[in-house]
């Protein structure tokens, strides 16, 4: 007789308490557990100390990160794994915890709405409450500032890996359009010393672009445009870049930037657009589809959508070719030539 797999609930478990294990990272990152842990691995009592943790649930707490990978443990002593040692010590220009940050403070909570969103099709965020999210953002410069790092938090991979792969030796000239601190023009700088270029953002933005650019000691051949795109041209360069900025905005209004682009570059330019892009077949890229609810949640408009999607989309706008390139994790580029 034919042996049949037993079927179990496992799978289905897990992933309905996957919010347990996110919880317990995000409130370690806003602890601070693994900056302290940068500075030297520590025995639970002193490390219960320094961060304020209560005797009844600093122990489970601290085990409960190393089980999740995401702390070490030599009999009483905690220390960092290699990846949270990089990568989430405030300490260090590798942090990526700001966008981990903004999660805990706004999207957990707004994400308890989910089922809401997906029956009304509108926001869950501060327009919920009747509030201007972005209004009061630019408003508050320390929220502005944390808004910031999340967003280079989050373009961080992406820009690492496209100043690796894209073809820049036959370009002289670029600009990031939505830019925020400049993670991806100075990527791009740094490895390609023939370019010159800059970032592309709302006037507000440009002391924080401008600080972070001359920290790296790029200020000579970074500038900071000021500008609003969907009020101003776009400046002209060789190549312009577009992440993460689509999928904020409707149909209509992703075609219009497109063709915004198409005209301020010239002959034979280069439009690059990188997302966590959707699989073609929308099966694979969880992360990308998540992200398209995650705009349901935090836009009246926007969504997520496939390479295919994009390269349609450059093809109304007159881009004469177009391809797709995974560049890390779940992010992919769409590069238009025009």
């Amino acid at each position: 007789m034919e042996d049949v797999k037993q079927l179990t609930p496992e799978r289905i478990m897990n992933l309905g308490m996957a919010f347990w294990g996110s919880k317990t990272l995000l409130s370690a990152v806003e602890i601070g557990v693994f900056t302290e842990l940068a500075k030297e691995p520590l025995d639970l009592e002193t490390l219960s100390e320094r961060l304020m943790l209560h005797p009844r649930s600093a122990r489970d707490f601290l085990d409960a990160l190393v089980a999740l990978g995401m702390l070490e443990r030599d009999g009483d002593r905690y220390s960092n794994t290699p990846e949270t040692d990089l990568f989430l010590d405030r300490a260090k220009p590798s942090y990526v915890g700001g966008l981990l940050e903004m999660a805990n403070a706004r999207l957990y909570p707004f994400w308890s709405s989910l089922t809401e969103a997906v029956r009304t099709g509108k926001p869950q965020n501060e327009a919920k409450r009747g509030e201007n999210f972005f209004a009061a953002l630019y408003a508050d410069p320390a929220r502005l500032k944390e808004f910031i790092e999340a967003m280079t938090s989050a373009s961080l991979g992406a820009a690492m890996a496209i100043a690796n792969k894209f073809p820049w030796d036959r370009y002289e000239t670029f600009v990031d359009v939505g830019t925020a601190k400049g993670a991806l023009p100075v990527q791009v700088a740094r490895t390609h010393g023939h370019l010159s270029g800059g970032g592309f953002d709302l006037p507000p933005i440009g002391p924080f672009f401008e600080e972070y650019v001359d920290s790296h000691g790029l200020g000579d051949r970074l500038r900071f445009y000021p500008g609003d795109f969907f009020e101003d041209p776009l400046p002209a360069a060789d190549v312009l870049v577009m992440g993460h900025i689509l999928h904020d905005w409707d149909l209509e209004e992703k075609k219009m930037l497109l063709g915004k682009a198409y005209e301020a570059l010239p002959k034979d330019g280069a439009l690059i657009v990188y997302e966590s892009l959707i699989d073609d077949d929308r099966r694979e890229n969880a992360f990308g589809l998540l992200m398209s609810l995650n705009m349901l949640i935090e836009t009246p408009g926007g969504f997520d959508y496939t390479g295919a999607d994009c390269r349609s989309w450059m093809g109304e706008a007159g881009f004469r070719e177009s391809y797709v390139e995974h560049l890390a994790g779940p992010a992919s580029m769409v590069v238009g030539i025009k």
